[in-house]
Protein backbone atom coordinates (compact mmCIF):
# COMPACT_ATOMS: atom_id res chain seq x y z
CA UNK A 1 0.00 0.00 0.00
CA UNK A 2 1.62 3.26 -1.13
CA UNK A 3 1.51 6.42 0.95
CA UNK A 4 2.63 9.96 0.19
CA UNK A 5 4.46 12.11 2.72
CA UNK A 6 3.10 15.67 2.50
CA UNK A 7 4.78 17.33 5.50
CA UNK A 8 7.53 16.70 8.04
CA UNK A 9 8.47 18.71 11.12
CA UNK A 10 11.15 17.96 13.67
CA UNK A 11 9.71 18.07 17.19
CA UNK A 12 11.25 17.17 20.57
CA UNK A 13 13.88 15.02 18.91
CA UNK A 14 11.34 13.07 16.87
CA UNK A 15 9.30 13.72 13.74
CA UNK A 16 5.74 14.83 13.14
CA UNK A 17 4.67 13.83 9.63
CA UNK A 18 1.49 13.89 7.57
CA UNK A 19 0.64 11.36 4.90
CA UNK A 20 -1.96 10.76 2.19
CA UNK A 21 -3.03 7.31 1.06
CA UNK A 22 -5.80 5.62 -0.88
CA UNK A 23 -8.17 4.06 1.64
CA UNK A 24 -9.95 0.88 0.64
CA UNK A 25 -12.33 1.11 3.58
CA UNK A 26 -13.45 4.63 2.74
CA UNK A 27 -13.03 4.63 -1.05
CA UNK A 28 -11.17 7.91 -1.04
CA UNK A 29 -7.84 9.49 -0.23
CA UNK A 30 -7.28 9.88 3.50
CA UNK A 31 -4.82 11.95 5.49
CA UNK A 32 -3.31 11.01 8.79
CA UNK A 33 -0.58 12.38 11.03
CA UNK A 34 2.03 10.42 12.95
CA UNK A 35 4.48 11.49 15.61
CA UNK A 36 7.53 9.23 15.82
CA UNK A 37 9.55 9.80 19.01
CA UNK A 38 13.35 9.80 18.91
CA UNK A 39 13.42 6.22 20.26
CA UNK A 40 11.74 4.88 17.12
CA UNK A 41 14.07 3.14 14.69
CA UNK A 42 14.30 -0.07 12.72
CA UNK A 43 16.30 -1.47 15.64
CA UNK A 44 13.82 -0.28 18.27
CA UNK A 45 10.11 -0.27 17.57
CA UNK A 46 7.75 1.72 19.76
CA UNK A 47 4.08 1.24 20.76
CA UNK A 48 1.33 3.42 19.33
CA UNK A 49 -1.40 5.60 20.78
CA UNK A 50 -4.23 6.22 18.30
CA UNK A 51 -5.95 9.56 18.85
CA UNK A 52 -9.49 10.18 17.56
CA UNK A 53 -10.58 13.80 17.28
CA UNK A 54 -13.98 15.40 17.64
CA UNK A 55 -16.57 17.10 15.45
CA UNK A 56 -15.18 19.50 12.81
CA UNK A 57 -11.58 18.48 13.60
CA UNK A 58 -8.91 16.97 11.35
CA UNK A 59 -5.65 15.19 12.07
CA UNK A 60 -4.07 18.56 12.88
CA UNK A 61 -6.01 19.78 15.93
CA UNK A 62 -4.58 17.40 18.49
CA UNK A 63 -1.04 17.40 17.15
CA UNK A 64 -0.85 21.20 17.18
CA UNK A 65 -2.88 22.12 20.28
CA UNK A 66 -2.68 19.35 22.87
CA UNK A 67 0.98 19.64 23.84
CA UNK A 68 1.34 15.87 23.66
CA UNK A 69 4.53 15.56 21.62
CA UNK A 70 6.91 16.57 24.40
CA UNK A 71 5.75 13.82 26.74
CA UNK A 72 5.37 11.28 23.91
CA UNK A 73 9.02 11.95 23.12
CA UNK A 74 10.02 11.24 26.72
CA UNK A 75 7.91 8.11 26.99
CA UNK A 76 8.82 6.68 23.61
CA UNK A 77 5.27 6.41 22.30
CA UNK A 78 4.21 7.05 18.71
CA UNK A 79 0.94 8.93 18.19
CA UNK A 80 -1.27 8.41 15.15
CA UNK A 81 -4.12 10.84 14.43
CA UNK A 82 -6.47 10.04 11.54
CA UNK A 83 -8.92 12.47 10.03
CA UNK A 84 -12.47 12.42 11.40
CA UNK A 85 -14.25 11.33 8.21
CA UNK A 86 -13.83 10.67 4.51
CA UNK A 87 -13.57 13.88 2.49
CA UNK A 88 -13.89 15.00 -1.12
CA UNK A 89 -16.21 16.60 -3.65
CA UNK A 90 -17.85 13.28 -4.56
CA UNK A 91 -18.43 12.23 -0.95
CA UNK A 92 -21.79 12.70 0.76
CA UNK A 93 -21.95 15.69 3.07
CA UNK A 94 -24.37 17.86 5.03
CA UNK A 95 -24.48 21.59 5.73
CA UNK A 96 -24.58 20.98 9.50
CA UNK A 97 -21.30 20.69 11.40
CA UNK A 98 -22.45 17.54 13.24
CA UNK A 99 -23.14 15.35 10.19
CA UNK A 100 -21.20 14.37 7.09
CA UNK A 101 -17.63 15.40 6.41
CA UNK A 102 -15.85 16.08 9.67
CA UNK A 103 -18.44 14.01 11.56
CA UNK A 104 -17.89 10.35 10.75
CA UNK A 105 -18.63 9.18 14.32
CA UNK A 106 -16.26 6.21 13.86
CA UNK A 107 -19.02 3.84 12.74
CA UNK A 108 -19.75 1.85 9.57
CA UNK A 109 -22.69 3.48 7.78
CA UNK A 110 -25.31 1.15 6.33
CA UNK A 111 -27.62 3.74 4.74
CA UNK A 112 -27.26 5.31 1.29
CA UNK A 113 -25.52 7.50 0.27
CA UNK A 114 -23.30 7.34 3.35
CA UNK A 115 -22.56 3.62 3.11
CA UNK A 116 -20.34 4.12 0.06
CA UNK A 117 -17.64 5.96 2.03
CA UNK A 118 -18.43 6.28 5.73
CA UNK A 119 -16.74 3.20 7.20
CA UNK A 120 -14.60 4.93 9.80
CA UNK A 121 -14.87 1.99 12.20
CA UNK A 122 -13.20 -0.37 9.74
CA UNK A 123 -10.64 2.29 8.87
CA UNK A 124 -9.56 2.92 12.47
CA UNK A 125 -9.75 -0.67 13.68
CA UNK A 126 -8.31 -2.53 10.70
CA UNK A 127 -6.95 -0.58 7.75
CA UNK A 128 -5.01 2.22 9.43
CA UNK A 129 -3.21 0.05 12.04
CA UNK A 130 -2.22 -2.43 9.32
CA UNK A 131 -0.76 0.43 7.30
CA UNK A 132 1.05 1.94 10.29
CA UNK A 133 2.49 -1.37 11.47
CA UNK A 134 3.86 -2.31 8.06
CA UNK A 135 5.27 1.13 7.24
CA UNK A 136 6.75 2.57 10.43
CA UNK A 137 9.02 1.30 13.24
CA UNK A 138 6.19 0.48 15.64
CA UNK A 139 5.06 -2.58 17.53
CA UNK A 140 1.62 -4.17 17.35
CA UNK A 141 0.82 -2.89 20.84
CA UNK A 142 -1.89 -0.21 20.72
CA UNK A 143 -3.67 2.19 23.03
CA UNK A 144 -6.51 4.46 21.96
CA UNK A 145 -7.80 7.84 23.11
CA UNK A 146 -9.97 10.68 21.89
CA UNK A 147 -12.02 13.80 22.56
CA UNK A 148 -15.79 14.34 22.35
CA UNK A 149 -16.93 12.44 19.22
CA UNK A 150 -13.46 10.92 19.23
CA UNK A 151 -13.82 10.02 22.89
CA UNK A 152 -16.96 8.12 21.95
CA UNK A 153 -14.98 6.41 19.20
CA UNK A 154 -12.04 5.50 21.42
CA UNK A 155 -14.10 3.96 24.20
CA UNK A 156 -16.47 2.18 21.84
CA UNK A 157 -13.67 0.73 19.73
CA UNK A 158 -11.76 -0.49 22.80
CA UNK A 159 -14.91 -2.09 24.21
CA UNK A 160 -15.58 -3.90 20.95
CA UNK A 161 -11.97 -4.94 20.45
CA UNK A 162 -10.52 -5.60 23.92
CA UNK A 163 -7.76 -7.84 22.58
CA UNK A 164 -6.43 -5.07 20.32
CA UNK A 165 -5.90 -2.26 22.85
CA UNK A 166 -4.10 -2.32 26.19
CA UNK A 167 -5.84 0.84 27.43
CA UNK A 168 -8.32 3.53 26.42
CA UNK A 169 -8.94 7.09 27.53
CA UNK A 170 -11.16 10.01 26.63
CA UNK A 171 -11.74 13.68 27.24
CA UNK A 172 -15.40 14.74 27.33
CA UNK A 173 -16.67 11.70 25.41
CA UNK A 174 -20.15 11.39 23.96
CA UNK A 175 -20.86 8.64 26.47
CA UNK A 176 -24.35 7.55 25.47
CA UNK A 177 -24.82 8.56 21.82
CA UNK A 178 -28.07 6.69 21.34
CA UNK A 179 -29.60 8.97 23.99
CA UNK A 180 -28.28 12.40 22.97
CA UNK A 181 -29.04 14.74 20.03
CA UNK A 182 -25.62 14.47 18.36
CA UNK A 183 -25.64 10.70 18.44
CA UNK A 184 -29.29 10.23 17.55
CA UNK A 185 -28.95 12.45 14.49
CA UNK A 186 -25.82 10.69 13.26
CA UNK A 187 -26.95 7.16 14.07
CA UNK A 188 -30.35 7.52 12.40
CA UNK A 189 -28.72 9.02 9.31
CA UNK A 190 -25.86 6.56 9.02
CA UNK A 191 -27.46 3.39 10.48
CA UNK A 192 -31.19 3.82 9.95
CA UNK A 193 -34.14 3.87 12.33
CA UNK A 194 -33.55 0.46 13.95
CA UNK A 195 -32.27 1.52 17.34
CA UNK A 196 -31.08 -1.99 18.19
CA UNK A 197 -28.27 -1.50 15.68
CA UNK A 198 -27.21 1.68 17.48
CA UNK A 199 -26.25 -0.25 20.62
CA UNK A 200 -23.21 -1.72 18.87
CA UNK A 201 -21.70 1.78 18.79
CA UNK A 202 -22.82 3.06 22.20
CA UNK A 203 -20.19 2.78 24.95
CA UNK A 204 -22.70 2.90 27.78
CA UNK A 205 -24.59 -0.01 26.24
CA UNK A 206 -21.40 -1.95 25.48
CA UNK A 207 -20.13 -1.51 29.04
CA UNK A 208 -23.15 -3.32 30.42
CA UNK A 209 -22.05 -6.60 28.81
CA UNK A 210 -18.28 -6.18 28.57
CA UNK A 211 -16.57 -9.44 29.50
CA UNK A 212 -12.89 -8.57 28.93
CA UNK A 213 -11.89 -5.30 30.60
CA UNK A 214 -9.66 -2.65 29.05
CA UNK A 215 -8.38 -0.12 31.62
CA UNK A 216 -10.14 3.20 30.96
CA UNK A 217 -9.53 6.78 32.06
CA UNK A 218 -12.10 9.50 31.34
CA UNK A 219 -11.77 13.20 32.19
CA UNK A 220 -14.78 15.52 32.09
CA UNK A 221 -14.90 19.27 32.67
CA UNK A 222 -17.76 20.44 34.83
CA UNK A 223 -18.00 23.76 32.95
CA UNK A 224 -18.48 21.95 29.64
CA UNK A 225 -21.45 23.51 27.82
CA UNK A 226 -22.30 20.13 26.27
CA UNK A 227 -22.17 18.18 29.53
CA UNK A 228 -25.85 17.66 30.31
CA UNK A 229 -27.45 17.41 26.88
CA UNK A 230 -24.78 15.68 24.81
CA UNK A 231 -22.09 13.96 26.90
CA UNK A 232 -23.90 12.23 29.79
CA UNK A 233 -20.86 10.78 31.64
CA UNK A 234 -23.12 9.48 34.40
CA UNK A 235 -24.35 6.76 32.05
CA UNK A 236 -20.81 5.42 31.75
CA UNK A 237 -20.41 5.41 35.53
CA UNK A 238 -23.68 3.56 36.04
CA UNK A 239 -22.83 0.93 33.42
CA UNK A 240 -19.31 0.46 34.80
CA UNK A 241 -20.61 -0.01 38.33
CA UNK A 242 -23.20 -2.53 37.15
CA UNK A 243 -20.57 -4.62 35.35
CA UNK A 244 -17.68 -3.96 37.77
CA UNK A 245 -15.67 -2.47 34.90
CA UNK A 246 -12.28 -0.75 35.58
CA UNK A 247 -13.36 2.78 34.62
CA UNK A 248 -11.79 5.81 36.26
CA UNK A 249 -13.93 8.89 35.57
CA UNK A 250 -12.66 12.21 36.92
CA UNK A 251 -14.60 15.48 37.00
CA UNK A 252 -12.76 18.81 36.94
CA UNK A 253 -14.27 22.03 38.23
CA UNK A 254 -14.08 25.03 35.88
CA UNK A 255 -12.83 23.17 32.80
CA UNK A 256 -14.74 23.33 29.50
CA UNK A 257 -14.79 21.37 26.23
CA UNK A 258 -11.76 23.00 24.65
CA UNK A 259 -8.16 22.06 24.00
CA UNK A 260 -7.21 24.14 27.05
CA UNK A 261 -8.79 21.28 29.01
CA UNK A 262 -7.04 18.58 27.00
CA UNK A 263 -3.64 20.28 27.29
CA UNK A 264 -4.07 20.49 31.05
CA UNK A 265 -4.32 16.73 31.53
CA UNK A 266 -2.81 15.14 28.41
CA UNK A 267 0.40 14.23 30.21
CA UNK A 268 -1.56 12.18 32.75
CA UNK A 269 -3.32 10.36 29.91
CA UNK A 270 -0.08 9.57 28.11
CA UNK A 271 1.49 8.27 31.32
CA UNK A 272 -1.62 6.18 31.96
CA UNK A 273 -1.22 4.55 28.56
CA UNK A 274 2.55 4.18 28.96
CA UNK A 275 2.02 2.25 32.16
CA UNK A 276 -0.17 -0.31 30.40
CA UNK A 277 1.93 -0.42 27.25
CA UNK A 278 5.04 -1.12 29.32
CA UNK A 279 3.39 -4.26 30.68
CA UNK A 280 3.21 -5.72 27.19
CA UNK A 281 6.12 -4.06 25.37
CA UNK A 282 9.82 -4.68 26.04
CA UNK A 283 11.90 -1.55 26.59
Amino acid sequence: MSIENISANRSFGGWHKQYLHDSQSLNCKMRFAIYLPPQASQMHKVPVLYWLSGLTCTDENFMQKAGALRIASKLGIAIVAPDTSPRGESIADDEAYDLGQGAGFYINATQAPWSRHYHMYDYVVEELPALIETTFPVTTQRAIAGHSMGGHGALMIALRNPASYVSASAFSPISNPSQCPWGQKAFETYLGKDRDSWRDYDSSELLKNADKPVPMLVDQGEADSFLVEQLKPETLEEAAKASNYPLQLRRHSGYDHSYYFIASFIEEHLRFHAQHLSQTCPN
